[in-house]
């Protein structure tokens, strides 16, 4: 992350986007996308938003796809016959 953002040129503006539930790294290794938005949250002439389902605008199944990832481990559930 560090150099991505350090090649930016005068007059830049960059938008970097990720989504923070979606890291495939070792546990107890933090994303570089989590290392930025804590290192440079306080930086003047930087904005950092984050979104939550709330804000989703697509069709109703990914707001409930999205529901069901957020409320944890899928239970058990026996085949029904």
């Amino acid at each position: 992350m560090k150099m991505f953002l350090t090649r930016m040129g005068r007059n830049a503006k960059i938008v970097v986007s990720g989504d923070m539930t979606q890291v495939d790294l070792p546990a107890h290794t933090q994303s570089g996308l989590a290392d930025a938005m804590r290192r440079l949250k306080d930086i003047k002439g930087i904005g950092l938003m984050t979104l939550t389902g709330a804000d989703i605008v697509r069709h109703r199944l990914v707001m409930d796809i999205v529901r069901a990832y957020e409320e944890g481990p899928a239970a058990k559930r026996r085949p029904q016959a």
